[in-house]
């Protein structure tokens, strides 16, 4: 019987000095739940940097008796309280393999692991003990989930950060298209707080969108929880003949009672999940048949193993799960471990992804809008030594 007793935890940051790019336009303007103030809804977005400016990212590491380290990341900076202050020494003396049980200890552990940061914390430790096993038993992490029928896992691209400005929308639409995406998600800049003008530039996002693509790709849209039901009324009746494929977080994720309203009154398919944590949050939409995509992400609803339960409990409604896609890793191995029909893609944010995974090697991106699955044990992540200026350790127990 293999032994691998957890003997040390390290979370581990890295950094380096990047030089500014010259070519970045920046950061687009984003409609959040804030842009009801328009003091925090930049117009013009917010500018590249034009300094040097420290890149860091978190890892956690997990060593074992054996010998053998798990290792997850980039994982947030909401995660380092909760690990600091307790999280990290409790795992000490238990066993590597047992994942599930980890899991359930740290969920019951504290009254606050529900959601929230805890939560974030938890996802992360249960993240890299999927990669421990997998290096233990020199299998990729879909391979431990039971996947071996998909070579490959379509993705979509996300175009988070895109500017809206004339022929830009087009261009880049145009470009996702012929670099072999058949679906794209667009960000609207603009929320009840932008009156008429905002309503009326993201109605012509879809028109800009749909016009050029036509029916060669899926088109969906993401409200980041900003919107109100009327203005989502609005929205909706003004393109609804345009066929968006999907409407994404319309409202703050608790507001039932405004998805089941929308989902009256609209045929456009509403999508939400990323900030769903556990399965008592997704529970009521499935039950009311509020959502057409469930989108739990990984990195935030308790690692590789809630999420897989969560799949489980929407299979029987009927209802896919594309994660949402902040980091690539966790949620591209589920996604591979399941049917094309319950999950039949991931999400690539195009523009932030290769930075976020500034220091490691070879990550996993698309070539033709497909991404091959990793063949290295665990998730994969190896760190690239020649990229790191400087590491430390910003908890260490053993």
């Amino acid at each position: 019987m293999i032994e691998a007793k957890i003997s040390s935890v390290h979370l581990v940051e890295v950094s380096a000095v990047l030089a500014p790019d010259p070519s970045s336009p920046g950061f687009a303007p984003q409609s959040r739940p804030v842009s009801v103030y328009d003091q925090f809804h930049p117009a013009g977005g917010w500018p590249a940097p034009t300094d040097p400016r420290r890149k860091t990212s978190l890892y956690l590491e997990i060593g074992t008796t054996s010998g053998v380290t798990g290792r997850y990341g980039p994982i947030d900076q909401e995660a380092v309280a909760p690990l600091a202050e307790g999280m990290a020494a409790s795992l000490l003396g238990q066993d590597a393999l047992g994942g599930t049980f980890i899991w359930d200890l740290l969920q019951r552990g504290n009254r606050h692991s529900r959601h929230g940061n805890r939560k974030i914390a938890i996802s992360a430790v249960d993240n890299a003990l999927w990669d421990l096993r997998g290096r233990v038993l020199g299998l990729p992490v879909w391979r431990l989930l039971g996947g071996g029928g998909r070579p490959n896992i379509p993705a979509y691209a996300s175009t988070l950060g895109t500017f809206h400005g004339e022929g830009q929308v087009e261009e880049t639409a145009a470009r996702l298209l012929d670099e072999g995406y058949t679906a794209q998600k667009w960000f609207f800049g603009d929320g009840p707080g932008q009156g008429a003008e905002g309503m009326d530039r993201n109605v012509a996002l879809v028109e800009r969108t749909r016009g050029t693509v036509g029916n060669s790709s899926a088109l969906m849209f993401d409200a980041f929880m900003s919107w109100d039901l009327t203005y989502a009324r609005r929205w909706s009746s003004r393109v609804e003949g345009l066929g968006p494929d999907w409407l994404e977080e319309p409202f703050p994720a608790g507001a039932v009672e405004s998805f089941a309203q929308l989902r009256a009154t609209t045929s456009i398919p509403l999508a939400a999940g990323e900030h769903l944590y556990d399965r008592y949050d997704i529970l009521p939409f499935l039950q009311r048949g509020l959502l057409s995509v469930l989108q739990m992400d990984p990195e935030w609803c308790g690692g590789v193993t809630d999420l897989v339960r969560m799949c489980a409990l929407a299979e029987p409604y009927g209802v896919p799960v594309i994660p949402h896609g902040h980091n690539i890793h966790a949620a591209l191995h589920v996604v591979a471990s399941q049917s094309p029909e319950l999950c039949p893609r991931v999400e690539y944010l195009f523009l932030h992804e290769p930075e976020r995974h500034h220091f490691e090697l070879d990550p996993p991106a698309p070539k033709g809008g497909i991404i091959a699955l990793p063949t290295r044990p665990g998730f994969g992540i190896e760190l690239d030594e020649g990229r790191i200026k400087e590491s430390l350790d910003v908890i260490a127990v053993s």
